[in-house]
């Protein structure tokens, strides 16, 4: 009964990530990041590898959520530390890349700058306003991560 038991809550924890993913690529969809980044790209023709890759790193990122593992980064010969602080230095900067494009396309869509320019009363400068929430987002990261973190 245990072994049944234990099948089933692995089933319904795979099906309602894969569920809540699909809704997370709805949103992302709906809202306008994936035409962006292949219309800036000026990448049409490579749709269909687009897609592809969508579907594979949506269903990896579900997978490696619901699988623990530690990387042996001390058993490379010659790494040390420095290659395992490289490792989650990418993995931040491609984090924090998607959020990036995320919260922009999302700002984009809301129009929520032409609102805040409006009642600023701005004529130029949209382009650094955005920007500058966005450093402050960074910061306020940055700095939330060195604090808390530390533990």
């Amino acid at each position: 009964m245990t072994l049944l038991k234990t099948w089933f809550l692995a089933f319904a924890g795979f099906t309602s990530g894969a569920v809540i993913a699909a809704g997370v690529f709805a949103f992302l969809a709906m809202i306008g990041v994936f035409p962006r980044v292949i219309s800036r790209t000026k990448t049409r023709k490579h749709i269909m590898l687009y897609e592809t890759l969508l579907i594979c790193g949506g269903s990896l990122g579900n997978a490696l959520d619901l699988i623990e593992f530690s990387v042996p980064v001390r058993k490379i010969p010659f790494a040390g530390e420095a290659v395992g602080q490289l490792l989650m230095t990418a993995a931040g900067l491609a984090c924090g890349v998607f959020i990036g494009c995320l919260v922009m396309s999302l700002a984009e869509t809301v129009k929520a700058v032409p609102v805040l320019n409006r009642r600023l009363h701005l004529s130029v400068g949209i382009q650094y306003m955005t920007l500058s929430i966005a450093l402050g987002k960074m910061a306020g990261a940055l700095i939330q991560f060195c604090l808390f973190s530390q533990n």
